[in-house]
């Protein structure tokens, strides 16, 4: 069985507590240059959360680039709030007990895409028969729906037996082999999805959105620390206040939104992107404070079934809606609902 290392036993770690809480004053925040991760971004840059969390409070932020690392980070009581995806937390919060983490909003909808070469002979998902495709990382988000995918289709990977070569790859490299050649296709998240179209002349075989209800399924979500949850929480109260304004002044102002969030990319990564691939990219997503807990449960049933978990995953407990369903009643906004899980 394939099975992901996070690092630590969780459990030895979240035993220890303090570390876990925070220290006093100060709050350690994950997230990254991405824009998928758009309100830790601006809000960081505008001083929203700085300002809603008051002159009393330090935000101390670490930039990451992999699901992962950010659990392990968590693990060792160096995180306390995190924008991440859906299959490191839920891997996160079974590998734990249940015990690490609770998911306590949502951040963005959508923005990820099978593409391929235009010469690769693909123009249906059946023709990935004998192809050579990346994802980013072994048994991230995409990577897991990628393998659903071809499980669904009749096929399967290399390594089980089959014909389709998965190459877990960084997202810089993705880009650069797919010019070289070197692989067939792609299934990345934005804007990696509209860099391979824009830079690499390809083309969208699959737009993810097409295989959920509405086109909705969850690419980011905000995860909190247990203890921090359970010693902190009018500092989760006041950061969720602010990523909730923050998420309505993006739908609300979407050129300003995205000026200051490339603005930002370029000012964390060295480099901004292009202005086409920015408005392509951010035409394929939303932002959300709604976790979007049913496709959630969706992508941990696949990630058991492709053999990421050993067991069948019981995420009972894994969100804490509270707060969040609080502060959208106070604004008179429609409260978050979570369906029963798998």
């Amino acid at each position: 069985m394939r099975k992901l290392t996070t690092g630590l036993i969780a459990l030895a770690l979240i035993g220890c507590g303090g570390p876990s809480a925070g220290r006093e004053g100060i709050v350690r925040v994950g997230y990254f240059p991405n824009i998928t991760h758009s309100q830790a971004i601006i809000g960081l840059a505008r001083g929203d959360f700085a300002e809603a969390l008051g002159p009393e409070t330090t935000i101390e932020t670490t930039l990451f680039n992999a699901g992962p690392s950010v659990i392990e980070a968590l693990y060792a009581g160096r995180l306390d709030i995190a924008y991440i995806g859906p299959n490191p937390a839920i891997t996160g919060f079974v590998r734990s007990g249940g015990e690490a983490l609770r998911i306590v909003a949502g951040a963005t909808s959508g923005g990820a895409a099978l593409v391929v070469r235009p010469d690769a002979g693909i123009s249906t998902l059946e023709e990935l028969d004998g192809h050579r495709i990346a994802t980013p990382q072994l048994g991230n988000t995409q990577d897991v729906a990628l393998r659903n995918c071809l499980t669904e289709l009749g096929l399967s990977p290399l390594e089980e037996g089959g014909t389709v070569q998965i190459i877990p790859t960084a997202n810089p490299q993705i880009l650069d082999l797919f010019r070289q050649g070197e692989i067939d296709g792609a299934w990345v998240p934005e804007p990696w999805a509209s860099r391979l179209v824009v830079e690499g002349g390809g083309v969208v075989l699959l737009d993810e959105r097409a295989l959920w209800p509405e086109g909705d399924f969850v690419t980011a979500h905000i995860i909190v620390s247990t203890p921090f949850l359970m010693e902190r929480p009018e500092i989760v109260r006041r950061w969720l206040e602010a990523h909730v304004e923050i998420t309505v002044w993006e739908n609300q102002y979407p050129e300003e939104a995205a000026a200051l969030l490339n603005g930002e990319i370029e000012r964390l990564t060295g480099k901004a992107l292009p202005e086409e691939v920015l408005t392509m990219a951010l035409s394929n997503m939303r932002s959300t404070w709604d976790p979007i807990a049913s496709s959630l449960y969706e992508s941990a049933r696949a990630a058991w079934q492709s053999g990421f978990l050993d067991d069948e995953p019981d995420l009972e407990g894994i969100y804490d809606l509270s707060i969040l369903n609080g502060i959208l009643e106070e604004k008179g906004l429609d409260t978050v609902e979570v369906p029963v899980g798998p």
